[in-house]
């Protein structure tokens, strides 16, 4: 860093850098988030505006959003689901023979251990209702 660059950093003045973090913050904030936003009553974003209800440009723009597998006929929907099924499993991080093994090894001892919890209980209870109006 030169002496200039110092002096002026000492003075306040923002960096070349900063400029750049501004700009990226910029793009952050952009609406490419709006549907991370919560759209809840609460929230003032997914408000209609007072009156005799929103304008009819919201309106087409949600009907646009609507997609086209809304179709009269049944069987054009279900491949349509059908073929949406398929592109989620395609996304699903599958486990590995092993992760499933640790996994089901460790959903019997749960079982067994709950299993015998809740027997132990029960026989308790038992004794203890036995001995006291027996």
């Amino acid at each position: 860093m030169s002496k200039r660059d110092r002096a002026a950093r000492a003075k306040g003045a923002p960096e070349a850098t900063d400029s750049v973090v501004d700009d990226l913050d910029a793009d952050l904030s952009s609406d490419d988030d709006a549907e991370l936003r919560p759209q809840g009553k609460r929230s003032a974003r997914g408000r209609r505006p007072s009156g005799d209800g929103a304008s009819p440009v919201a309106v087409a723009e949600r009907k646009k959003d609507i997609p086209e597998s809304r179709s009269a006929n049944p069987f054009v929907r279900i491949w349509t689901f059908l073929k949406e099924v398929v592109a989620e499993l395609k996304k699903v991080i599958w486990p590995t023979r092993r992760e499933m093994i640790t996994y089901t090894i460790v959903v019997l001892v749960f079982v067994v251990l709950m299993t015998a919890f809740i027997s132990g209980i029960d026989l308790a209870f038992g004794k203890g209702v036995l001995w006291l109006f027996g």
